[in-house]
């Protein structure tokens, strides 16, 4: 099984099936795919009513193939992984901030390879930096660099909570179930 694959029937484990809750900003979901973007990429029944391979489909194309998932995964697939799974969760522009936030931070004023513009749009720049970033610091990069995209994405998850309090109902099962340490 590719690693995109794999990813994308964790994605769908930790999702579920068919969701409707009115205090979730995504709204209507099915395996974790909002009606508007099922809608964008031509499906057009019922949500509930989904193929599971349709659902695979949009992932793969909307938030895998986004953020450059091959190239990452060429460099990282533990990184990758992250970077998908944040997309999903919070979109594919936080995901590539998120990225490009960590390696301009860990580049020493860049010393170590240029900046980045954070643009959220992890293309042959961002690619080409994280594999400077981690050719210079190995193993112990890529997990200080999984550490810092977590954090970065726990502390969205509190700053949405603070900032509209229906999300409340959600932060602890964010937090417990994609922030990992």
């Amino acid at each position: 099984m590719s690693l995109k694959a794999k990813i994308v029937a964790e994605i769908i484990g930790r999702e579920g099936g068919y969701s409707n809750n009115p205090a979730d900003s995504g709204g209507e979901t099915m395996y974790g795919v909002t009606a508007a973007v099922a809608r964008a990429n031509g499906y057009t029944g019922p949500m509930r009513d989904m193929p599971r391979a349709t659902a695979e489909r949009i992932l793969a194309a909307e938030y895998c193939d986004a953020i450059a998932l091959d190239a990452l995964e060429a460099l990282s697939a533990p990184i990758a992984a992250e970077m998908a799974d944040t997309a999903v969760n919070l979109g594919v522009g936080v995901a590539g901030r998120f990225l490009q936030r960590a390696l301009n931070v860990f580049n020493k004023g860049g010393t170590l390879y240029p900046d980045l513009a954070v643009d959220g749009r992890p293309g042959p720049r961002t690619v080409a930096a994280l594999r400077s970033y981690l050719l210079l610091r190995g193993r112990a990069g890529e997990t200080a660099m999984l550490r810092a995209l977590n954090a970065l994405q726990g502390a969205r998850y509190i700053e949405l909570a603070e900032a509209r309090p229906k999300d409340e109902a959600f932060v602890y099962g964010w937090i417990s179930n994609r922030v990992e340490i």
